[in-house]
């Protein structure tokens, strides 16, 4: 599996649907980015003028009691970020510039699957400049109650393991670990919606929240059955967006991570503590600069290509 050098988009793509929360109507446009940029959001007026400018970053993360929110001391920028940047790390995008005139990053079916399309329209470009990644050297926990998640070292790239448990006959119990290349998401990630559940709507309308939650965007299960026309797209669609959320919300590290991370009953909340507790401790990762990404374990555990340290904690 070739990692070795930056990608971005190879030309602009646009997309419009409306926030989960707000229930209005945003227009989304996606550009290339410079070298060793990252991941940058504007916040944009009706005539396109650029109003506030931000870095994907776990510092920028300001809320994440119902999607990930992204601002900065001005206040939020904009919310529900974390499906868009699970399909960007997810198909290995390094460098983009995201247009946004809303306040919420449109929810469109409630998975990754709109974004890996548009992604796909554009087509991306490969760089000249090597791929940076965040490697993980030794694990950093992070437990509340029943629920944890931990970032352990892997060498085989970057895995995801989640586990949930809910009290109801639909979900149960539901495990699932995967190393998180660009074949592995589209084919099993990106097209795991969101879920709710139908007695949660009342309270979630009545504190400001799924304004513009719906059957078209949203996975909803009532007590013994889910309600969308379509059903379900997985067995275990619930468990597969759960690593959904988690690769969005670890593209946060603000370089793929070469490492293996598994949530216990957890969710954005969870997520953003590990990763802060994971930059927090300068021992527990290097930055380093790779010839090609390490093999996905088949068998025997191999690992293809230089990794070479690039950078410590000090300077990133």
């Amino acid at each position: 599996m070739k990692g070795a050098k930056q990608t971005t988009l190879r030309e602009q793509v646009a997309m419009s649907g409306i926030g989960v929360h707000s229930g209005q109507p945003v227009t989304l446009t996606l550009n290339p980015g410079d070298d060793d940029t990252g991941i940058i959001f504007q916040r944009v007026s009706a005539d396109g003028a650029v109003e506030r400018e931000i870095r994907a970053d776990v510092r920028a993360v300001t809320a994440t009691e119902f999607a990930t929110v992204l601002g900065d001391a001005k206040g939020p920028l904009c919310s529900t970020a974390e499906h868009l940047l699970a399909a960007l790390r997810g198909l290995y995008v390094d460098n983009v510039v995201v247009e946004i005139d809303g306040p919420e990053v449109p929810i469109m079916d409630g998975s990754a699957a709109a974004f890996v399309d548009a992604l796909d329209q554009a087509g991306l470009t490969t760089r000249a400049l090597p791929r940076r990644y965040i490697e993980v050297l030794k694990p950093v926990r992070v437990a509340k109650d029943k629920s944890f998640g931990e970032l352990r070292p892997y060498a085989h790239g970057f895995r995801v393991e989640a586990e949930i448990e809910f009290d109801h006959p639909l979900i149960g119990k539901q495990a699932l670990g995967l190393d998180i290349e660009p074949k592995t998401f589209r084919d099993e990630i990106a097209r795991a919606r969101t879920f709710g559940f139908m007695k949660d709507v009342a309270k979630l309308w009545g504190a400001g929240y799924a304004l513009g939650a719906s059957f078209e965007n949203t996975l909803v299960v009532s007590d013994d059955r889910v309600l969308n026309p379509e059903g379900l797209r997985f067995s275990d669609e619930f468990v597969r967006h759960k690593i959904l959320d988690a690769v969005g919300d670890l593209a946060l590290a603000g370089l793929p991570l070469i490492a293996a991370y598994k949530t216990v009953r957890g969710g954005h909340k969870l997520n953003n503590a590990v990763l802060s507790a994971l930059m927090a401790d300068t021992s527990a990762w290097r930055i380093v600069e790779a010839t090609e990404m390490p093999a996905r374990r088949r068998g025997q555990a191999q690992t293809a290509g230089v990794v070479a340290p690039a950078y410590g904690p000090d300077v990133s």
